[in-house]
């Protein structure tokens, strides 16, 4: 969902600055689907933008007893999207994915529709999206093997957060040591368990290394509390902890030197933007997304992947081998530099407004 909040904020941008005498999207009108009972809710709500549901439900790798209800669901979600563009009546449709998409996709099938690909390899649901889309962006050129017709290859939208962050105001903002090399562990929105599992018991000898920024979701921050009461007073000092980060996530991507994390959509946009050399744990259960992901920029030596099964005993040579090779950094830092994008998210808040008649 952050991809598609940074074209909204392009898309925003763009109606405030717009001159007069120009046929810009004045009084821009912006409405947020999502699933009933879904995670974006919070995010959204926390944007300023208004927020509808839908009831949604999959059917892909769906047992025959659950089929049944679901398609019940997925009926009353295509009402409920028409009704939506009945009293709505969008000049044009953005998806980012996701079977909470396919309602409002069939609905309204007639409406200008530009589907955006943040993954390398695009799921099932994607795909299925792809039929109704006018356009398609996405965000390496490794993805356009995958659609039968032109992908415009855009890079990952950015919110603009992120970009106000140098390394300088971040170590301020997360009261950080000049003399010591960050690490930042990170998990995606919720977390990754097997990750703070290889973390915890070797705090004490990564502190002895680096600073750590340790972002742990909310379902194991009790045991990272206690971990972190179970350190030194010096050792305390050096782990930043925290159980997610809002507006501060841009200060620890602009600090650390090192980053450890899974390998969803966000590391082809925000590590490149920051040239964040990576060491990247593919999530072993999301299909062959983040190993995609992961292998793009491990190819192009900008990252290294350690197997989840193998974080126990893999991970720890691999930071500690990282961290005393600075020149070995800095050649990832680069490469990962050269894949950046930055302006992909105005690439993309050009193509919704072309669709709808507008430019920016």
């Amino acid at each position: 969902m952050y991809p598609a909040l940074a074209v909204v904020e392009q898309l925003k941008a763009a109606d405030l600055n717009a001159p007069s005498s120009n046929p810009q999207p004045s009084n821009l009108k912006l409405l947020w689907i999502g699933g009933e009972g879904g995670m974006e809710a919070e995010l959204v709500k926390r944007a300023g933008l208004p927020f509808q549901t839908i009831p949604a439900a999959g059917l892909h790798g769906v047992g025959l007893r659950a089929l049944p209800r679901n398609l019940i669901t997925l009926a009353r979600g295509i009402q409920a999207s028409m009704k939506i563009l009945h009293e709505f009546k969008p000049d044009v449709l953005f998806f980012t994915g996701g079977y909470v998409a396919g309602p409002m996709a069939f609905a309204g099938r007639k409406i200008p529709t530009l589907l955006y690909v943040p993954d390398i390899e695009p799921g099932l649901a994607l795909n299925s999206l792809a039929r109704f889309a006018d356009q398609i962006a996405v965000t390496t050129p490794d993805s356009q093997k995958y659609f039968s017709r032109k992908a415009t290859v855009t890079g990952y939208p950015l919110r603009m957060e992120l970009e106000t962050w140098d390394k300088q105001k971040a170590y301020r903002a997360l009261n950080l040591e000049a003399d010591a090399p960050v690490l930042l562990v990170f998990g995606g929105s919720k977390g990754a368990h097997s990750i703070n599992e290889a973390i915890v018991p070797r705090l004490p000898t990564l502190l002895e290394m680096a600073q750590v920024i340790h972002i742990s979701g909310q379902l194991d921050w009790e045991a990272i509390q206690t971990a972190r009461n179970g350190l030194s007073s010096g050792q305390q000092q050096r782990y930043h902890a925290f159980p997610y980060l809002h507006e501060e996530m841009g200060a620890a991507l602009a600090s650390a030197d090192l980053v450890i994390s899974r390998a969803g959509a966000s590391t082809l946009g925000e590590f490149p933007f920051f040239g964040l050399p990576a060491i990247l744990v593919p999530y072993p259960h999301a299909w062959r997304y983040q190993k995609v992901n992961a292998d793009y920029l491990a190819e192009r030596g900008a990252a290294v992947i350690v197997k989840d099964e193998f974080l126990m005993e893999g991970l720890m040579p691999v930071i500690k081998d990282l961290l005393a090779n600075p020149s070995k950094r800095e050649a990832m830092s680069k490469a990962m530099k050269s894949l950046s994008h930055p302006q992909a998210a105005q690439a993309i808040a050009e193509q919704l407004l072309q669709l709808g008649g507008l430019s920016l």
